[in-house]
C-alpha cells in the first residue's frame, strides 16, 4: 500500500468527490493488515478493500518489479538524499512499515483506473515502479474530462 498515495488522495478528497468520482482503493492483502495499516496511517475517508491473492491485480495488467531493482532504487534513492521519509519517523509507523517489507508483496505496482457508474473502463495508469505513479492532478484533468 503506498501510503503516500492514500494520502494525497485523502488531502484532496473533496476535489475528486465535486467531479462526481468516488475513491476506491484496493490493496494486495488481507483485510487483518489493511486494518492495521489504516490505525496507522488512517483515517481515510473511502474504503480500502483487500485483493490478497492478488487475482484483481493481475487481471488489471499490475506489474511486480524485480526485487533486485526495486532494492537498487531504494538504495540509489538513499544515498542521493531522493528518497525522504521512505521509513516514518513515528515509532508505530515506522514498526510498521518494517513489518510491511518483511511480510507483504511490496514488489507490486499499483495503478489508478476510472471507470463510469456503468462499469465502463474510461482512464488507467499502470504503475511501472514505486515513484510513477498518477500524479492527482493528471487523474483530476482526466476526471473533469469525462
Amino acid at each position: 500500500m503506498c501510503r503516500t498515495y492514500l494520502t494525497q488522495l485523502r488531502e484532496r478528497i473533496n476535489e475528486v468527490e465535486a467531479t462526481g468520482y468516488q475513491v476506491v482503493a484496493v490493496a494486495p492483502s488481507k483485510g487483518s493488515f489493511i486494518k492495521q495499516f489504516i490505525e496507522q496511517f488512517g483515517p481515510f475517508p473511502f474504503p480500502i478493500l483487500g485483493d490478497p491473492t492478488r487475482k484483481a491485480y493481475r487481471g488489471m495488467g499490475h506489474k511486480t518489479m524485480p526485487k533486485w531493482k526495486l532494492l537498487a532504487k531504494a538504495g540509489f534513492g538513499f544515498i542521493t538524499g531522493q528518497v525522504k521519509d521512505f521509513i516514518p519517523k513515528n515509532e508505530k509507523q515506522k514498526d510498521f512499515v518494517i513489518k510491511s517489507m518483511k511480510t507483504q508483496d511490496v514488489y507490486i505496482q499499483g495503478g489508478t483506473w476510472l471507470y463510469s457508474a456503468e462499469g465502463e473502463l474510461l482512464w488507467k495508469h499502470i504503475d511501472e515502479s514505486p515513484e510513477d505513479h498518477a500524479k492527482i492532478d493528471d487523474v483530476l484533468q482526466q476526471m473533469k474530462k469525462r
